[in-house]
């Protein structure tokens, strides 16, 4: 059952990013995977993993002692939850005011300008038919 959006936590984050690098995969792969930069250990990676199988973010499949995980949400999806969180939570849902946070922030590119601008000038067109 796919949503059309998720909220994760940043420890969800953090390990479906690496799920969504090499699935499927196991939880000894991810914690190694992850070991350096998280110090978690294996059992706390597992607790994890489960958790959000039981959230419905990953799909564990049992393959005799060994569980492959796959990722049940998208990074779109996953990207799309962040976002409508932030407006709904910051920005009470107005979407002008976020806009104009991210491009008040001084780290917009001209190149990152003009794809706005494109996206804009394409949603106008499109609802308009």
């Amino acid at each position: 059952m796919h949503k059309k959006h998720a909220e994760l936590t940043p420890a969800e984050w953090t390990i479906i990013k690496a799920v969504w690098e090499s699935e499927p995969c196991t939880a000894p792969a991810i914690q190694e995977k992850l070991e350096r930069d998280t110090q978690w250990s294996y059992s706390t990676v597992r607790t994890m993993m489960d958790r959000m199988v039981a959230k419905g973010l990953l799909l564990g499949q049992k393959t005799g002692k060994v569980t492959q995980f796959r990722s049940v949400v998208t990074r779109d999806q996953a990207q799309r939850g962040e976002l409508l969180y932030a407006l709904k939570n910051a920005f009470n849902g107005a979407l002008t005011p976020m806009v104009q946070c991210l491009l008040n922030s001084g780290e917009v590119s001209p190149a990152e300008l003009a794809e706005l601008e494109a996206l804009i000038k394409a949603k106008k067109k499109s609802g308009r038919k």
